[in-house]
């Protein structure tokens, strides 16, 4: 009967080796998928900030040009 206990408990121990490691796996595998996600992330961000300060330069400019042109009327 205690062989029959520890063929249970190392069938069991076994069993949650096996869910542990597809844990693992799956956590891996998720982790380079978000890490992925974050890079993209943080590059459109930096694209989109370059973008708005490109165009809040344009509009300064323009408000300037506006200005120039108000005080010569």
């Amino acid at each position: 009967m205690n062989d029959d206990n520890e063929s249970m408990d190392l069938s069991a121990l076994e069993a949650r080796v096996d869910e542990l490691i597809r844990t693992v796996d799956e956590l891996k595998s998720e982790n380079t998928a978000l890490r992925s996600q974050q890079e993209n992330l943080v590059n459109e961000r930096a694209q989109l900030i370059e973008k708005t300060e490109q165009a809040r330069a344009r509009i300064e400019s323009m408000i300037s040009r506006l200005r120039a042109m108000e005080t010569r009327s």
